[in-house]
């Protein structure tokens, strides 16, 4: 039996992994997986991984294209029969309402070279200009705040190693030690310091972390981040903390960043945030001092005991999110660790390639190379790549949930701007029915298209709406590369025979090309979309052009940015050696001066929590829908140990869909109490967006004003149908974590099935 060397389908953190298929077909039959030695994971997998090898083989599996007949019901077609079909309907649609009543939406689970060539078959094989992916609901508002304030946006610009040597890490929205559990090892040091600082409305298993001396956990009312971290910097910046050499070298902005600090004391900050001004002072001092030490001991020569602050999507995924990550980064900076070898600050990527499949060209503002689609040099130099005239590079579209909200032009979807929306969508790697803001809108609108086609492996809840189901590869049967959440590129390679009826994008791409008659070219081969992504990547911000997949397949670790005239192509570099960048901004910031921009900000004036007018536990009078028995609290949303995203592939594998087969809302018992709810009996959430009818959990680890909810699930259990379509104005990342809801205790429900379960046995 061969194996091969690969890496985890699931998170950024790609572990690595040994893949040994069944020796008597080679397809996913018995295929296993063990952990592979990598500085990530140290040979180490969560459940996820270990069970992903289940899914090649599984009976939902779709091995053929699926045709919607007149009668509503899918039947198996062949591809040329489909392909030619969409063409068709892609060209008609086209001549008659113009190439934006086409639309094309991504995902950051696609390699590098299917990103790069979905976002090249958009602009030019299909003319439209409205193509985003669902990244857009991951870590724009991070990027957006890194390049705002750094000029650059990579999610850890160190080695995710580097944090082995901490004594200190501020970490805030990120519980991971459920959702990429290997990670959590390169937290043991600073845990061992007692220097690990976890914010979190909840006690999650990874605030739990901080137990035993082990740090601090800093349980926030839902929704003030920012305010907490304007507290804690205004510690830093007026009880002498802060490292004034390093922001008079390397920062600009600290005047105005002053005042913006200085109503945010301690005392007031805890009337926001709930948290105990000591607590507050505690944290901002440990974090000071801490940071100190560091800069002392490089001083004397020696090795620092670094310190760094870390952000994930908890408090990312708010109407605020770019300036809550915006005002982690300046307190960072006040620490003075950006850039330097005392620490740093870094964003938690969430998707597989959650990096890689932003930087090529599916956001709809950006074009390969992390270029800004409006800019002149970047869009001839594009052109070039492609060889095409820049003219037929379309302008900026629409970010995700805009794009989603506008669908349908034929029955009433429309643009921003009041013309009508697209017609035809084409899905890649997303299940927007469950993942989207705002869940039941989405679904109205993918059932207001003229044609929806979706290219997945399963009959996910937005495939079951499609008109058109291309069945594509999985993990283990493709070529191509990764970028992990440290800009580090990787190689998927494969390892299994695909079913006969699936097909790589990259074919499907290429061959719906031809049929258009599209400008450009279109490989299926992915080594060959690669060398031509580093062409149209040389000389942006995300240079991938000194990569090369033989510096990847030897074991070298490979960073972006690497620019061709840095690699050394005599192949000397031995195996494990550090190619490109793998530590940003040593010497400069990617602004034009040099300098990190201190970006002064503030909260929005009516505060997060009483965004809504909905009242809290504890209050008196009646409740905001006329029911007493209701009580109004905050929805946090996030993931389990046992699913990922959507989870679409995770339940269906069986051991992780028994171990958590269900949504459930953990709500403290006190509020509980109010609602006169059982732990396991039925809760209602509902708000002005939808409704959610899921079991109640007791839970003493969350606060009485919250109830947390995860978001994999379909139905009746699909959390984002309670987000509202409030975007951040900078990122336009929704506001997945406030959502204000009042709760109360209901019946058994009936069960919302599955669009398709009679047909198709789906498993919800």
């Amino acid at each position: 039996m061969s194996t091969t060397a690969t890496h985890c389908p699931y998170c950024a953190l790609q572990c690595a992994m040994t893949l040994t298929p069944a020796p008597s077909s080679g397809t996913g039959a018995g295929a296993a997986v063990e952990g592979r030695d990598f500085p990530t994971n140290n040979g180490r997998l969560c459940r996820k991984g270990f069970s992903a090898p289940e899914l090649l083989a599984s009976r939902q599996r779709i091995t053929a294209p699926l045709l919607r007949g007149d009668d509503g019901e899918f039947r198996a077609a062949g591809w040329d029969e489909v392909l030619d079909l969409l063409a068709e309907k892609i060209s008609a649609t086209r001549a008659a309402h113009g190439p934006d009543s086409i639309a094309v939406f991504g995902a950051g689970g696609l390699t590098n070279e299917k990103a790069y060539q979905l976002g090249k078959f958009a602009r030019l094989a299909l003319g439209t200009r409205l193509i985003d992916y669902n990244g857009r609901f991951c870590m724009s508002s991070a990027a957006a705040a890194g390049n705002r304030s750094f000029g650059l946006d990579r999610g850890l610009p160190f080695p995710l190693t580097d944090l082995q040597q901490a004594s200190t890490i501020l970490l805030l929205g990120s519980n991971v030690a459920d959702t990429m559990p290997p990670f959590v090892q390169h937290l043991e040091a600073a845990r061992a310091a007692g220097g690990l600082i976890v914010v979190d409305p909840r006690k999650s298993a990874t605030a739990a972390l901080t137990d035993d001396a082990g740090g601090l956990h800093l349980q926030s009312a839902p929704g003030t981040d920012l305010e907490l971290l304007l507290g804690l910097a205004h510690v830093i910046l007026n009880e002498g903390l802060a490292d004034l050499d390093y922001l008079a070298a390397r920062t600009s902005g600290l005047a105005a960043l002053r005042r913006t600090l200085a109503p945010w004391w301690p005392e007031r900050t805890e009337q926001v945030t709930g948290v105990p001004a000591a607590q507050i002072r505690r944290a901002a001092h440990h974090l000071g001092n801490a940071a100190r030490q560091a800069r002392d001991a490089v001083v004397r020569g020696e090795t620092p005991a670094k310190v760094f602050v870390l952000t994930g999507r908890g408090i990312e995924q708010h109407a605020n999110g770019t300036d809550t990550t915006t005002a982690a980064i300046n307190l960072a900076l006040l620490l003075g660790l950006p850039g330097t070898p005392g620490g740093g600050f870094g964003t938690l990527t969430g998707q597989g390639n959650g990096q890689g499949g932003r930087e090529h060209g599916q956001k709809s503002d950006q074009l390969p190379g992390y270029r800004k689609i409006d800019d002149p040099v970047a869009r001839a130099h594009v052109a070039a790549a492609w060889g095409v005239p820049e003219d037929l590079i379309p302008g900026p579209g629409l970010p995700a949930a805009q794009l989603l909200y506008s669908l349908g032009g034929s029955r009433g979807g429309t643009l921003p701007d009041g013309t009508p929306g697209p017609r035809v969508l084409m899905v890649h790697g997303s299940n927007v029915a469950v993942s989207a803001p705002d869940a039941n809108r989405v679904i109205e609108g993918l059932r207001r298209l003229d044609f929806l086609v979706v290219a997945d492996f399963f009959l996910s809840e937005t495939a079951a709406e499609a008109d058109l189901v291309l069945p594509v590869l999985q993990w283990a049967e493709e070529e191509g590369t990764m970028t992990n959440l440290e800009g580090r590129i990787l190689r998927r390679r494969r390892g299994l025979t695909p079913p006969p009826g699936a097909r790589d994008e990259l074919w499907i791409m290429a061959e719906l090309a031809r049929r258009l008659g599209a400008p450009g070219t279109y490989s299926s081969d992915a080594r060959e979309v690669f060398d031509e992504l580093r062409a149209a990547s040389a000389g942006g911000l995300a240079d991938y052009s000194g990569i090369d997949y033989a510096d990847l397949d030897a074991g070298r670790a490979v960073y972006w940015p690497f620019r061709a005239s840095e690699h050394d192509d005599d192949g000397a570099a031995p195996a494990g050696a550090m190619l490109g960048t793998p530590r940003l901004f040593l010497d400069r910031f990617a602004h034009p001066d040099g300098r990190a921009k201190l970006v002064p900000v503030r909260p929005a004036p009516t505060p997060p929590g009483d965004a809504a007018g909905l009242r809290r536990v504890g209050d008196g009078g009646s409740r905001p829908d006329g029911d007493p028995s209701a009580l109004a609290l905050t929805v946090i949303t996030g993931r389990l140990l046992e699913h990922y995203q959507s989870g679409a592939q995770t339940r269906r594998t069986e051991a992780l869909a028994a171990a958590a087969p269900e949504a459930r809302a953990e709500i403290h018992p006190a509020a509980a109490a109010q609602l006169g709810l059982e732990d396991g009996g039925w809760v209602e959430l509902r708000n002005s967006q939808g409704v959610v009818v899921v079991r109640c959990q007791y839970s003493a680890a969350i606060r009485t004003d919250a109830v947390f909810v995860p978001f994999h699930y379909p139905g009746l259990g699909s959390v984002n149908r309670l987000v509202t379509s409030a975007l951040d104005p900078i990122s336009s990342m929704p506001a997945f974590k406030n959502a204000k809801v009042t709760a109360r205790a209901v019946p058994t429900p009936e069960r919302e099935s599955h669009p398709d379960d009679a047909r198709t046995g789906a498993a919800v």
